[in-house]
């Protein structure tokens, strides 16, 4: 499947930190309860931190006692692809965002329940939107 945003490398190296550009671009890992999202409880949607992309919900993550975000599956199916991977000694199965091309992490069966599956991202690859409360000083509409 092809990305839908493409950036020439100079491109996402001036829009990204160098710890995200190693990760999402590069296909690094940050190291294990470092992220910012590894112990994160808050509600919201996760997004890919390079286009965006909408790619988990808060209440499909759980805790793993790996030290990243783990989730039991995406947002919507769609908005991740999965590759194989062979850089280390095991074949694992990598997770991308389905926009842009990058790697997010890797996907696990061991999950709980129902899905059974542990989709381990890298934190430097997400962003929380988390949901915007209304102030309750604000009117539900004009004053008469």
């Amino acid at each position: 499947m092809d990305t839908e945003i493409t950036k020439t490398d100079q491109e996402w190296r001036n829009e990204l930190t160098s710890g995200q550009y190693h990760v999402l671009r590069e296909r690094g890992t940050e190291r294990a309860f470092t992220g910012e999202y590894w112990d994160c409880h808050d509600d919201g949607r996760y997004r890919c931190a390079a286009c965006g992309g909408e790619l988990f919900a808060s209440d499909a993550k759980f805790e793993s006692g790996t030290g990243w975000p783990s989730f039991t599956e995406p947002a919507v199916a769609e908005a991740v692809t999965l590759h194989r991977d062979r850089t280390f000694l095991t074949v694992r199965t990598e997770v991308r965002c389905r926009r842009c091309g990058s790697h997010l992490g890797h996907v696990f069966d061991d999950g709980p329940r129902p899905t059974g599956q542990r989709y381990c991202i890298n934190s430097c690859a997400l962003d929380l939107d988390r949901p915007r409360h209304r102030d309750p000083a604000e009117r539900d509409g004009p004053r008469s």
